[in-house]
């Protein structure tokens, strides 16, 4: 136990798992596919909104839903490759003009390989009220440092300019609140990423809760955060995403449809 006060180190250097239950090797579209419908499952989506994207690991482009498919529907062979331009490379489908929201944060930031987007229910609650989730509870810990709330409602990114002027606002942040609108989250991989978008809006949930107590509350020391936030994110994303996507095999085995 450590002393009263005194963090200890968190993450992988405190401890790292063994070994993990098996999970299906999947291809980076399968992945993308397993995210959209495990989201979805937990109340992420909003009918036709959203959207998730990916840098093409072999080659040129961008990985994104079409237009049409609810994420509960989506299957690998779905998604559709794009250029930075929005023209389809590989693909049956169209896609959202709002793919500019997406594409300038990939061409800013080497780090957002997934970029996330839509307009989950508990996040717009905090959307419309200007507020983003204190450090309230030791899993809030995870985005420490990391959230921002954008304040300005410009209308739909529909063209390069207003994603350019989004992602300029959004500057170096992974987990972003859109006033009047939703949420963008990035990683660099899709179990990070999937990680972190079911872990968000709960986290709103509770403060909104926490908030409209009419009670006093408190927040995590901040010398306990660096230590909590390194644990969730290097073992987190591995332990959630291999147990989401066993279950959702189990249930929908054809989302890998390719």
């Amino acid at each position: 136990m450590n002393d009263r006060g005194t963090a200890v180190a968190g993450g992988l250097q405190e401890w790292a798992p063994s070994v993990l239950p098996p999970l299906p090797e999947l291809t980076s579209q399968q992945e993308m596919a397993c995210a959209f419908r495990i989201l979805a499952g937990g109340g992420f989506g909003e009918n036709i909104a959203g959207h998730i994207t990916m840098r093409d690991p072999g080659g040129e482009g961008l990985w994104i839903n079409p237009w049409g498919l609810w994420w509960e529907e989506m299957t690998a062979g779905d998604l559709c490759r794009v250029d930075h331009d929005g023209r389809v490379l590989e693909g049956r489908w169209d896609v959202t003009p709002a793919f500019h929201i997406h594409t300038e944060l990939h061409r800013r930031r080497p780090d957002a390989a997934v970029v996330i987007h839509n307009h989950p229910y508990h996040v717009t609650v905090l959307a419309a009220l200007g507020l983003v989730p204190e450090m309230i509870h030791q899993t809030t810990a995870m985005f420490d440092g990391d959230l921002a709330f954008v304040e300005e409602y410009t209308g739909e990114v529909a063209n390069a300019a207003l994603g350019a002027d989004l992602a300029e606002a959004i500057g170096d942040k992974s987990v972003v609140i859109l006033a009047n609108h939703g949420i963008i989250v990035t990683a660099g991989s899709v179990p990070e990423a999937t990680y972190k978008a079911a872990t968000i809006d709960r986290q709103c949930r509770l403060m909104y809760d926490v908030a409209t107590s009419g009670r006093p509350y408190t927040v995590l020391p901040d010398t306990f955060l660096g230590p909590m936030k390194r644990s969730l994110i290097e073992r987190g994303p591995g332990y959630f995403w291999g147990g989401a996507v066993r279950q959702l095999l189990r249930r929908q085995p054809e989302v890998l449809d390719s």
